[in-house]
């Protein structure tokens, strides 16, 4: 066997069918499309929500709610996770550039910080949203709080 004479294994490669190539092709005619109707014509496709006709699902469901589109998202940090944060990487001063730093949020987003929890030990904090408790364990660690 050599690259000259290869060829695939008997019955593996069938030849396309050409239809609308005349009546004694036994393909000719309507070319296997049926007779009239969409489907038979040229160009056609079937639209991604189409349903034969009949009202598709998104126009028959009721449309609810509103999405505001000023909505601010905040990433959450407890004081109790800050504690952890600052035990872990070290850190003293906590800001969202550090954060970002140590690959704990993304770049876009805004922190929170929240008032659940307990500092061990003072804690400089420079964020975009702080509740009033967790601002108050901060101060009273001696730690101080920047909104940016």
């Amino acid at each position: 066997m050599e690259l000259h004479n290869l060829k695939p294994a008997k019955g593996s490669v069938k030849s396309s069918t050409r239809v609308g190539r005349g009546q004694g092709s036994g393909k000719g005619g309507t070319s296997t499309r049926g007779h009239k109707g969409a489907k038979s014509r040229s160009g056609w496709s079937k639209k991604r929500n189409f349903e034969g006709g009949q009202m598709p699902l998104q126009m028959r469901l009721p449309k609810r709610g509103f999405k505001n589109p000023n909505r601010v998202e905040f990433v959450t940090f407890n004081v109790s996770s800050l504690a952890e944060i600052s035990d872990k990487y070290g850190l003293s001063e906590i800001s969202t550039a550090a954060l970002y730093e140590k690959r704990i949020i993304k770049k876009t987003d805004k922190v929170k910080i929240l008032g659940n929890g307990d500092l061990s030990k003072k804690v400089s904090v420079t964020v975009d949203a702080i509740s009033a408790s967790a601002k108050e364990k901060i101060e009273a660690k001696g730690g101080t709080v920047t909104i940016v």
